[in-house]
């Protein structure tokens, strides 16, 4: 066991540096720059029960710090997810969590069920967030009583470990939370993308076709950590930290305001080595700072006082 070691439910992870959902796609183009069983866990693209194209492009803009996305959840669809991507993926050493999306309360459930008997996969992820899609998505994570009976459901017939990925663009994140922890999650992940519009100056219409679409990248990490923070003081169960990391120092303070596991998005577009060098650069960090174990940091802006002192 070393100093990055994090156990979190269905998790056994070496380090705690995961791909977010959405920007790995099934890991194999990430598998031609190096071996995926460095990674401590991988969030694998989101899953629904039929193909789904997507949105209308362009569907990408880049922002100061970030970029805006619509992609509307493209996937090739259970069946195919099922016979090649899982099963390609039984190869690495490393726990696979699977993020699920669908349009309605029984097409969550039928993809929970159905992934989760697949022998890659450790966890799923609950995608009640997405805020590019019309239907589900967005509308699933912005009321308390939905996303708990939501959560319930799913739990009843998913036989790994659920996380719940939460929506920033609530007016009360905390009290989602709550609620989905009272209907069953074995844990969290936050935060989804932010809401945001681009405008082209020639013609003053909207970049993108779907006209908004997720802020990701450096530009949310202030807004993940203050959330993250918030929440972590409310909940039991354990949150994977996510939203503009870009470097060891982002996941440290992701982890110290209450995270016990950290996933990096948009970073891997810029840099496809991302996540292992900030998994080679939190051990020095550890030592840097005479850090004994990682999960002495998680949640230490609001814990008794420890201060970071270098060596």
């Amino acid at each position: 066991m070393t100093k990055c070691h994090v156990s979190l439910p269905g998790l056994d992870m070496k380090n705690p540096i995961m791909p977010a959902s959405g920007c790995f796609g099934f890991g194999k183009e990430y598998s031609e720059f190096y071996d995926l069983s460095t990674l401590g866990a991988i969030c694998v693209k989101a899953v629904t029960p039929s193909v789904r194209k997507g949105n209308p492009t362009p569907r990408v803009a880049e922002t100061d710090g970030g970029m805006l996305n619509a992609i509307g959840l493209q996937n090739p669809g259970l069946d195919r997810v099922m016979e090649h991507e899982l099963r390609w993926l039984e190869s690495f050493d490393v726990p696979v969590i699977v993020n699920i999306a669908g349009n309605t309360v029984e097409e969550y459930m039928h993809v929970a069920k159905t992934v989760s008997k697949a022998k890659s996969v450790n966890a799923v992820e609950l995608n009640i967030s997405c805020p590019n899609v019309k239907e589900g998505g967005i509308t699933f994570g912005t009321d308390p009583h939905v996303a708990k009976e939501l959560t319930s459901r799913v739990k009843d017939v998913c036989e790994v470990p659920v996380y719940v990925k939460l929506s920033p663009n609530v007016t009360d994140i905390v009290s989602i939370a709550k609620a989905v922890e009272k209907g069953g999650a074995d844990g969290l992940s936050m935060i989804n993308t932010l809401l945001g519009m681009r405008l082209d100056l020639k013609t003053g219409k909207p970049i993108i076709a779907n006209e908004t679409g997720g802020l990701s990248g450096a530009a949310i990490k202030p807004v993940a950590v203050r959330m993250i923070h918030g929440v972590s003081q409310e909940v039991s169960i354990p949150i994977i930290g996510m939203g503009g990391v870009t470097s060891a120092d982002d996941a440290l303070e992701l982890i110290l305001a209450g995270a016990s596991a950290v996933a990096v998005g948009t970073q891997n577009f810029v840099d496809p080595y991302a996540c292992p060098t900030i998994i080679n650069d939190l051990e020095k960090k550890l030592e840097e700072y005479d850090v004994e174990h990682i999960t002495e940091l998680v949640g230490r802006s609001w814990k008794p006082s420890l201060h970071l002192t270098n060596r």
